[in-house]
């Protein structure tokens, strides 16, 4: 009998821990919707590929829109602030130092920018969340 609970007990956690790991899906993007129910209760975005915006619409949209950006980062304008230009206009973008992974980048590097949409009262920024270089000097 006093072997019997351990067993149980180890049994009972393989089990819940094979369960949770088959569905741990905690949110973020996915490019294809799931047909699963669970999908829809783990909050997260769940549609089809985000098209690319210009400088000038980005002007036109809601606080928090998610954006993807293809353009240049022309100059610092401050620690972690960069001014980015595209064929439409420039933008200020703040860009966290975890963003680079270690990529370098010049202002005649074409680049993409996904990123949120931060309007206050008087100005507008891009929060990016991921950078590529599209096309890196040799």
């Amino acid at each position: 009998m006093k072997k019997l609970i351990p067993l149980v007990l180890i049994a009972t956690l393989g089990v819940s821990g094979a369960a949770l790991a088959k569905h741990d899906n905690r949110g973020g993007f996915m490019e294809q919707p799931m047909e699963n129910s669970m999908t829809h209760t783990m909050g997260g975005f769940n549609g089809g590929l985000i098209s690319a915006t210009t400088v000038e619409q980005v002007k036109q949209l809601t606080d928090d829109s998610f954006v993807l950006l293809k353009g240049n980062i022309i100059k610092q304008v401050g620690k972690e602030d960069y001014i980015f230009k595209d064929s439409t206009g420039e933008i200020q973008v703040e860009i966290d130092h975890k963003r680079w992974r270690g990529q370098v980048v010049s202002p005649t590097d074409l680049v993409e920018i996904a990123g949120k949409v931060d309007k206050d009262w008087n100005s507008i920024e891009i929060d990016v969340k991921s950078i590529k270089v599209i096309n890196p000097k040799p």
